[in-house]
């Protein structure tokens, strides 16, 4: 698709998001799940390839067990730097809510002989991911464009634990959406909706000081 469609819905002098540069990342094949409460709760769900972000929108979120598939519809590529977003999209502006880097790491395709974009053009992408949360073989196929099935293939790292529940906080800061929300100037209560009702123990959680500018965190700078 290339960046056209992601510049064309958004007005950066509005939103903090990333600007629509084509470039590749240190690995060259990174992925990223951010977990975004806009209008309904989803998780989007990307893999670096050719300069940009291929992104799907899977509302229940990845899962680890081969037996479920979970729906997956295509959006526009992103830029590479959207890797790094965790904050809050202003509301009125597109994609309005909070954001979560739900899990990240890098991933390869399982057939080395056809490219990421070339399968995805046919239809079907085999891969093997390693990230925070998601480990081991997936496949994206495609039903009827725009939606795609995302399936979790049988391998040891498959589990029919809920994922989404039992792992719901950010891998940059440990936070829950209602805690990014409130960091970052979003809607609290709107936010909080996204997050389990019951939710598991933690360490380690970098929350934004009371006097502190409220900004995007990124994974590479420390929270001012």
């Amino acid at each position: 698709m290339g960046l056209a469609e992601y510049k064309k819905k958004r007005r950066f002098n509005k939103t903090p998001e990333p600007s629509p540069e084509k470039k590749t990342s240190e690995f060259g094949n990174i992925f990223v799940v951010q977990k975004h409460r806009a209008t309904q709760l989803h998780y989007d769900f990307r893999l670096e390839a050719d300069g940009v972000l291929l992104s799907w929108a899977v509302p229940k979120g990845p899962s680890m067990d081969p037996n479920v598939k979970r729906l997956a519809m295509h959006v526009e590529d992103h830029p590479v730097d959207y890797a790094n977003f965790e904050g809050v999209i202003p509301e009125g502006e597109y994609g309005g809510g909070t954001v979560m880097v739900w899990d990240h790491g890098v991933y390869g395709p399982e057939e080395e002989k056809r490219a990421v974009t070339q399968a995805i053009a046919k239809g079907e992408l085999k891969f093997a991911i390693l990230g925070q949360k998601l480990k081991g073989s997936f496949v994206l196929v495609r039903t009827r464009e725009p939606k795609w099935l995302l399936i979790k293939h049988r391998d040891k790292y498959a589990k029919e634990e809920e994922i989404a529940e039992t792992q719901p906080y950010s891998v940059l800061t440990k936070r829950t959406l209602a805690e990014i929300a409130e960091d970052e100037g979003g809607n609290l209560r709107k936010a909080v909706t996204g997050d389990p009702k019951k939710l598991p123990a933690r360490r380690g959680v970098k929350r934004r000081k009371k006097s502190a500018k409220k900004k995007v965190w990124h994974s590479k700078k420390r929270a001012t």
